[in-house]
């Protein structure tokens, strides 16, 4: 049986982006994981090559560090980002893949090697707005973000990260820090690559049933 998490809920940045940008609508789905401990609940088999896409994140996140380092920024990578920011209702964690710094200025840099999507830079966007509230050495500086892809960049200014941003990801995170249940949204493509499986979302596999088709459509 899933076991609650005794500090509180724990948020992953990567589950909020998902959710603000749309990519996934199950809230429910990230309110479970926040809210149980990860050890405590089955996992459902993946055929992702987790192995793969380590060593060419690696490599991009090795290649990036040596650019920056180039332009005479003092790079951080990975677990020496790691943050834990803790709210009234949840903590928001996460793991920037690069942070350079130089003078009074800081770039955040997420390295991503599949196609672009519009949560990459959300992902980006909650960095940029969390790293300078958990970690004290980025306070006072200019905070800009990038995500680095393998053939090009897309840059986010600071002025991105607005009131209204910042609103939806305090609400979002405030119902997945909730008590109550969020809403669930079983999917033919979320259930699929969902890592709970029925034995706590009995909906799930309703879910990945709920294909409707027809043939009278007149086109």
């Amino acid at each position: 049986m899933a076991q609650l998490r005794p500090s509180g809920p724990y948020i992953w940045v990567t589950w909020a982006a998902k959710l603000l940008t749309g990519e996934n609508s199950c809230e429910w789905a990230a309110w479970f994981k926040a809210q149980h401990e990860s050890w405590s609940w089955e996992k459902a088999p993946s055929g992702f090559d987790q192995a793969g896409w380590m060593m060419k994140h690696t490599a991009l996140v090795n290649q990036l560090r040596a650019e920056w380092e180039d332009k005479g920024y003092t790079v951080t990578t990975e677990a020496q980002n790691s943050f834990a920011l803790r709210g009234s209702a949840a903590t928001l964690a996460g793991k920037p893949d690069l942070i350079a710094v130089r003078d009074k200025e800081a770039v955040i840099i997420d390295a991503k090697t599949g196609k672009p999507q519009p949560s990459h830079s959300a992902q980006v966007m909650i960095y940029q707005y969390a790293v300078p509230k958990a970690l004290e050495r980025y306070r006072g500086l200019e905070l800009r973000g990038q995500v680095a892809y393998t053939d090009h960049g897309v840059e986010i200014p600071p002025e991105a990260v607005d009131q209204e941003f910042v609103s939806s990801l305090s609400a979002l995170v405030q119902r997945l820090g909730s008590d109550g249940p969020a809403r669930r949204v079983p999917s033919a493509g979320e259930c699929r690559f969902c890592d709970i499986t029925g034995a706590d979302c009995p909906e799930r596999m309703k879910g990945e049933l709920q294909v409707e088709t027809a043939t009278t459509g007149d086109f």
